[in-house]
């Protein structure tokens, strides 16, 4: 029936109306590129060549470690491929070294450079170095991949415990409901940051800590949104039917009352997520975070205010993080309205 127009799934329209949001699809795309590029950090931004033919051989230090000897020097310490000795043995005699577009690691120190430390953007570092000597650009592209790797896992941890903890509430209701919520209430009430700076001077800071400590504290907000959800969705006539077929809690939960709650859970990953990025950033500013050799964007800032006439530093992680923050906060707008119940007989 050519008239008749063809049916599409609430998925479908949703997924369309997100394609409409202009300022949310392309923030989801600039985003991802982002993050794409960053995964290839070692390979964008290393203080080895990619490659490098010497003396007829082909030799790739980016994936082993070769010792000065090789290239023709006295110690058999690793090469320092910024060392001039070194740089002119692999540029003469038809020897050639194939350098990533930004040649610094987060962690190599200029020794060679002319400017003391730390230098403004020139020809050798684009964007500066920090105090020590280490190449601006480089710490802000590993750090933006170390922020959204530790706020993905955070966040997916997160929404695991939280979507359990609410089906549950939400689901049996009665005495489990009212024992869940007084547990998350006095859960919920203990002193965050004092636990933080107390397991700080316990442990070695590590991300695994903090990926557990927040963990523990980042999902009592979306119990809440799953536990409304499922308290709304287990009279509907489906889960009645399902009950009636003799089918089990676990199952009715899983393969029913589940899929047509997840709205508020995907509407919030976005801002989820840029909390976790602002969370690590605050404690690592405050020093409770990553350790210190650790590229990070709280620690960056940091410098940044202890050096402020480097203005680059401060200036240059405030925009990496603020943009970040809005990309995540237009991707979320987007799914808000996407998913918006109001706008479903619209399409």
């Amino acid at each position: 029936m050519s008239g008749v127009a063809a049916y599409q799934s609430p998925r479908v329209r949703a997924w369309q109306r997100f394609r409409a949001h202009r300022r949310g699809w392309w923030s989801l795309w600039l985003f991802g590129c982002l993050f794409a590029v960053s995964l290839f950090a070692e390979v964008l931004s290393n203080d080895r060549p990619l490659l490098v033919h010497y003396q007829g051989d082909w030799y790739f230090p980016l994936l082993v470690d070769y010792p000065e000897t090789t290239f023709g020097g006295d110690f058999a310490t690793p090469a320092d491929y910024h060392d001039p000795f070194v740089v002119e043995k692999l540029t003469r005699d038809g020897n050639f070294a194939l350098y990533p577009p930004n040649p610094h690691r987060f962690d190599s120190i200029n020794y060679y450079a002319a400017d003391p430390f730390p230098a403004p953007p020139g020809h050798d570092n684009w964007l500066g170095t920090d105090d020590r000597g280490r190449d601006i650009l480089a710490r802000l592209l590993y750090g933006f991949r170390l922020s959204v790797l530790f706020a993905l896992a955070l966040t997916a941890v997160g929404t695991l415990i939280g979507v359990a903890a609410g089906a549950v509430q939400g689901y049996f209701g009665g005495r489990t409901d009212l024992f869940l919520q007084r547990f998350i209430e006095i859960w919920g009430s203990m002193p965050e940051l004092y636990l933080l700076i107390i397991f700080a001077s316990l442990f070695t800071p590590s991300l695994w800590l903090l990926l557990v400590l927040l963990a523990l504290f980042g999902w009592m907000g979306l119990a809440d949104y799953v536990r409304a959800e499922f308290l709304k969705n287990r009279q509907m006539e489906y889960v009645l039917a399902a009950r009636a077929l003799g089918l089990g809690p676990l199952a009715i939960m899983w393969r029913h009352v589940l899929p047509n709650s997840l709205t508020p859970v995907i509407t919030f990953l976005p801002f989820r997520i840029s909390g976790a990025i602002l969370a690590l950033t605050s404690l690592d500013f405050l020093g409770l975070g990553v350790p210190p050799d650790t590229p990070s964007l709280g620690e960056m800032l940091a410098q940044g205010k202890d050096n402020l006439d480097a203005w680059w530093i401060g200036l240059a992680t405030f925009l990496v993080l603020t943009g970040t923050l809005t990309l995540l906060i237009f991707i979320g707008e987007g799914l808000r309205e996407a998913l918006d119940p109001r706008k479903e007989g619209r399409t």
